[in-house]
């Protein structure tokens, strides 16, 4: 369980068959992404939602996909509802293609008319001894793609297109001559993998800037704090050494430090706040290319890779806030005129 908490909407942490993935990577359910439409933001990282963006969101179809198929698992595991899905005898077998318990007998039958076509069917008790992460792989082995034309879903794939940027089965590349030119469907869902690998590299490299400048942003509010509690007790000190008559100089001082202080908090807690969500952003991003190198089927990384990128692209356009000049006149320079000249 512990494993797949990544699975879990980042907004409610609930698990859903609908999850929805963000362009700043962040993924939530439905409920979660109504809840913040009037918003306008990411509950998870504040970043604007583009609502005049034909991208607003697309499905999450590697963690969906990934919940149904640990949802097997964890059956097998418990024992319930084993049923062979053709005669409802008791399941001892699973097809990873067909997505079907089998009797024995079934299996037989299933052995002999689809083993040729990439269906490998496995004892239950085998994959029960196993754990999450074999079974995951082991789909993960078997899983393959689909033609993008609905008339031919059970075509074997093994070519893509590069104008339509789509993957094909032979049928369509040889009949349709629009199509042009190919590229073999395997070297490119790995160039996919190594496209979002690369940036993901590269997302690491600039991450650091990023948190120089989050760090930065902390010591400067942790400095406005103590030059606030140091302005203060210089204006308490003062003030107890004038008369009655100047009692309404040390409240004004006192309020202007106050306005100071509290107009720098604000800017700063706006700049900590848009620094943290990139960070997230990034880190999501990290998580979910890792996921994609990890669980990701050849249809999942065909569906999704591209909303990635995008993502990613703009992560990588992102430069990081100069820290601030930190021989300026301050924010209590006006304060410290006044309390001098009083």
């Amino acid at each position: 369980e512990d494993d797949f908490q990544f699975l879990l909407c980042e907004g409610c942490r609930q698990e859903s068959p609908h999850l929805k993935l963000l362009t700043c990577l962040h993924t939530l359910c439905l409920g979660c992404l109504g809840k913040n439409e009037p918003v306008g933001q990411c509950p998870v990282c504040c970043t604007a939602i583009p609502q005049a963006s034909g991208l607003l969101v697309v499905d999450n179809v590697l963690f969906t996909n990934l919940q149904a198929r640990l949802r097997v698992y964890k059956q097998m595991v418990d024992g319930v509802d084993l049923f062979c899905d053709n005669c409802r005898k008791s399941g001892e077998f699973w097809c990873s293609e067909c997505f079907e318990f089998l009797c024995t007998k079934c299996f037989e039958a299933h052995q002999r008319y689809l083993r040729w076509d990439s269906h490998r069917a496995k004892r239950v008790m085998d994959i029960r001894a196993g754990s999450a992460n074999d079974f995951l792989e082991g789909i993960r082995r078997t899983g393959s793609l689909s033609c993008s034309n609905p008339d031919h879903r059970s075509q074997p794939v093994s070519i893509y297109c590069q104008r339509c940027e789509k993957a094909l089965c032979c049928s369509c590349a040889l009949l349709d001559n629009q199509h042009a030119p190919f590229r073999d469907i395997r070297s490119e869902t790995q160039r996919r993998q190594e496209e979002l690998s690369s940036m993901d590299r590269e997302l690491r490299r600039r991450r650091s800037g990023f948190e120089a400048t989050y760090a930065s942003l902390q010591g400067e509010a942790a400095r406005l704090e103590e030059a606030q509690r140091e302005m203060r007790e210089l204006i308490r000190q003062r003030v107890e050494q004038l008369v009655r008559l100047i009692r309404q100089e040390e409240e004004e001082l006192v309020g202007l430090v106050e306005a100071r202080q509290e107009q720098g908090r604000r800017e700063l807690a706006r700049e900590l706040q848009h620094v943290e969500g990139v960070l997230q952003r990034m880190e999501a991003g990290e998580r979910l290319v890792e996921k994609m190198s990890l669980y990701a089927t050849e249809q999942e990384m065909m569906d999704m890779q591209p909303f990635i990128k995008g993502s990613l692209q703009e992560l990588q356009r992102m430069q990081p806030q100069a820290a601030r000049d930190q021989a300026g006149p301050g924010p209590f320079a006006e304060c410290r005129t006044r309390l001098q000249a009083l």
